[in-house]
């Protein structure tokens, strides 16, 4: 006989399970300390890439006016001002990299708070007809 409630809930769980295979799974197999560094590594690599990639394009740009200026005060004051511009982006960028993650970590060990709970409530459903299965063989022998 089937329980119609432990196959909604057995259908409720695998769905969940599809969804959050990609969004929450992988979260939870880090510490939020170390899931959150590992996403601001690799988003001070990637900003320090674009960086160099922008500042190449506008060196090539404006290589004729460096060329032509060739004042080392010019240059050092310009490289200064590069690397101030360089400094605070990098700073708001990876700011804004620890409070999304963080928040994706909360929210992720929240749902999976969420499905242990329905994992826990399908055992003890599977538990107490069990339960009741080898009661019954046990009346009948």
């Amino acid at each position: 006989m089937l329980n119609e409630e432990k196959i909604r809930l057995m259908t409720g769980i695998a769905m969940y399970e599809k969804k959050a295979e990609k969004e929450i799974f992988p979260v939870t197999r880090y510490f939020k300390s170390d899931y959150i560094g590992s996403h601001m590594i690799r988003s001070f690599l990637t900003y320090t890439f674009m960086s160099v990639c922008i500042l190449g394009l506008w060196v090539l740009y404006q290589i004729e006016d460096i060329l032509n200026t060739m004042d080392f005060s010019v240059l050092l004051d310009s490289a200064k001002y590069i690397g101030i511009l360089y400094a605070a982006g990098l700073v708001l960028y990876l700011l804004l990299t620890y409070i999304v993650y963080a928040r994706r970590y909360d929210k992720a060990a929240k749902s999976m708070k969420i499905y242990q709970a329905k994992l826990r409530r399908l055992d003890k459903k599977y538990n107490s007809l069990t339960g009741q299965k080898q009661g019954e063989e046990e009346r009948q022998s």
